[in-house]
C-alpha cells in the first residue's frame, strides 16, 4: 500500500433514486439495512440517504458527529433523491443494464443465497436471474425500485465457482 493512501475507505455508492419512501422501505425491509443518516440540501433541492449494515444503536445523535461517522464507514450505499422526481410518472432513471451499458449493480453477500431468494420471492420481489437460472449456479439478480440490479451471492459458493 502506498503511504499516501494509507487510511482511505471505499465509503459509498451512490445510486439516484424517484421515491425515496418506496427505495428506503426497500433497502430497509428487503435487505435488511439500516438508514443511518439522511441530509437535505434546501438549496440543490436534493436529499441524501445513507444505508448500511451497520447498528443503529451505533450512530451518532449529534448532526455533526453522525456527519463525520458516516463518512468513515466502508461500503455504504447513498440513496440520491432529486426533490419532485417521485410525483413524475415519465421519469426513471437508467440502471445502465441496456444500451448504453455502464453501471451494472451492486452485490450483497449473504450467509445462504436459497433462503435470501426464498424470502425475496415471499416479498414480491423482482428477479433478474434466480440462483439455478442459467450457467452461473448459485448467485440471483433481483431488482429494486429503480431498477438497480443487485446481486445476491455468498462467498462460500462465489469461491467454489472461482476455485474449483
Amino acid at each position: 500500500m502506498s503511504t499516501h493512501t494509507r487510511g482511505f475507505v471505499l465509503n459509498q455508492t451512490m445510486l439516484r433514486i424517484k421515491d425515496p419512501a418506496a427505495s428506503v422501505r426497500f433497502y430497509r425491509e428487503v435487505l435488511g439495512m439500516t438508514e443511518l443518516a439522511r441530509f437535505d440540501f434546501e438549496a440543490g433541492k436534493f436529499s441524501l440517504y445513507f444505508m448500511g449494515y451497520e447498528s443503529a444503536a451505533d450512530v451518532p445523535a449529534d448532526l455533526a458527529a453522525r456527519a463525520q461517522w458516516v463518512f468513515t464507514r466502508p461500503a455504504l450505499l447513498e440513496l440520491t433523491h432529486n426533490w419532485g422526481t417521485e410525483t413524475n410518472s415519465t421519469f426513471g432513471y437508467h440502471n445502465g443494464n441496456s444500451d448504453p451499458r455502464g453501471f451494472g449493480h451492486i452485490g450483497v453477500s449473504v450467509p445462504d443465497v436459497d433462503a435470501a431468494c426464498a424470502a425475496f420471492e415471499a416479498a414480491g420481489v423482482e428477479f433478474i436471474k434466480r440462483p439455478n437460472d442459467g450457467s452461473m449456479k448459485g448467485i440471483a439478480f433481483i431488482k429494486d425500485p429503480d431498477g438497480y440490479w443487485i446481486e445476491i451471492l455468498s462467498g462460500a459458493n462465489l469461491a467454489r465457482i472461482v476455485a474449483p
